[in-house]
């Protein structure tokens, strides 16, 4: 129920629907819910009106039935990443040791550590404002560092890593100016542009990933559905066992990359 009789929330809708909000009543609804004052809910609905992500305006995502802390400049988790957590949780072993590469908000590692019992958690990124916001987001639950990619983690983590997340950049250079405004304008380009085919990030991640990987241990990352044959042999070509999941409800595609062995689990 909107807490602001005063303003109407069809009049919040209105506002909204012109600006071009496709969920204009249920936008409407959360800004009621968030804002404090009459005065608060306008500055809310403005920001949103004039293309700020929703996230960024009520300082949060949803994200597999829980709220995570997003800030302003930091990429939103999708909902489509939530087969990649999925998959992850299917194979994760007990007392997991998981690594959240380009983790953003962290939200993906949270969620993950959330459906498994005992997890070592480790998340990184190279964006100061991803980091700030993922350390909010991991309370306690595990470690954040800031860097690019593996640079970063403890060299001890090497060949002990059960699950590793890398819900990397795979937009084409040449398509990031076709994202939706709210993409291209307020998230990082860091967190979309995965160089010319999309893939160049990944194949960064799949060639190091051996080295990080225990036995048995899994690369999780999300591609774009046209990309997955290239990224299955970038996976191959590092040594790792490929595996295929889709979800057309998500329209999401996880590449699994499985390193020879048997997994223990070495949290």
């Amino acid at each position: 129920m909107p807490v602001h009789p005063s303003v109407p929330l069809s009049a919040t809708a209105a506002t909204l629907r012109r600006a071009g909000c496709v969920f204009a009543e249920d936008e409407a609804r959360l800004l009621h819910e968030a804002a404090r004052s009459p005065r608060e809910l306008d500055t809310l609905t403005e920001r949103r009106a004039s293309g700020l992500p929703l996230e960024h305006v009520l300082g949060w995502a949803e994200f597999l039935g829980h709220r995570y802390a997003v800030d302003t400049g930091v990429f939103v988790p999708r909902r489509r990443s939530e087969l990649l957590v999925r998959q992850a949780a299917a194979l994760g072993p007990g007392r997991a040791v998981v690594v959240d590469l380009c983790c953003g908000s962290g939200a993906l590692g949270v969620a993950l550590a959330a459906a498994l019992d005992g997890v070592e958690l480790h998340s990184c990124d190279i964006e100061p404002a991803a980091v700030r916001c993922a350390r909010r987001n991991l309370g306690g639950l595990g470690h954040v560092y800031e860097g690019d990619l593996f640079a970063p983690l403890p060299a001890a983590l090497r060949g002990r890593v059960d699950l590793l997340l890398a819900n990397v950049p795979y937009v084409p250079t040449g398509d990031v100016d076709l994202l939706p405004a709210e993409a291209r304008v307020h998230e990082p380009r860091v967190a979309l542009d995965g160089g010319d085919d999309g893939l160049d990030v990944m194949r960064r991640v799949a060639a190091d990933a051996p080295n990080w990987l225990a036995p048995g241990g899994s690369l999780l990352v999300e591609t774009g559905e046209h990309q997955t044959p290239a990224a299955v042999e970038v996976v191959a070509a590092a040594g790792l066992i490929p595996r295929v999941v889709v979800s057309p409800e998500l329209y999401a595609t996880v590449v699994t990359g499985t390193a020879p062995g048997t997994g223990t689990g070495s949290g």
